[in-house]
């Protein structure tokens, strides 16, 4: 009985599953959702004279934003720099080709792969997006989302 009351209370702590400890989700629904990009085509491509972004991925980040009533702020950097933003809480989203073996995963929380594709060497790579470290509904929520969209992607 103690056994009980006890884990019934530590679950009552708990609070929804997942979080946001930055409250990111919540924060871009309805709002703006900032997505870092790295110029990577075919995933992403930023024109330099207009600074519009294109490609698989910012199409597939303005279907997200639009599922979450969001509309998308782009900032284009460097995967490096998108990193350090992504650690400093000034993006909600980074994009650019990035694979599974990405070597920022020590930074940012990475989504399970929404794709897989043959590089140039005949390697299968894994494409992936990534989002701030621990805010999991927001890579649930981006995750479901490209889920359902798999069968769009190229």
């Amino acid at each position: 009985m103690v056994a009980l009351v006890l884990g019934a209370s530590l679950l009552g702590g708990c609070g929804s599953i997942p979080a946001d400890p930055g409250g990111t989700l919540n924060r871009t629904s309805g709002g703006t959702l900032v997505v870092g990009v790295s110029e990577h085509a075919p995933w992403t491509d930023v024109d330099d004279d207009t600074g519009e972004v294109s490609g698989t991925e910012a199409d597939l980040i303005r279907g997200f934003a639009d599922s979450i009533d969001a509309r998308v702020e782009w900032k284009t950097a460097p995967e490096s720099v998108l990193a350090g933003w992504m650690e400093d809480g000034e993006i909600d989203v980074m994009i650019g080709g990035l694979t599974s073996k990405s070597p920022w995963a020590s930074k940012v929380a990475l989504t399970r792969p929404y794709t897989t594709v043959e590089s140039p060497e005949g390697a299968e790579e894994k494409m992936v997006m990534a989002v701030p470290m621990g805010e999991n509904k927001l890579m649930v929520a981006l995750e479901r989302y490209l889920a359902r969209e798999e069968g769009e992607i190229q």
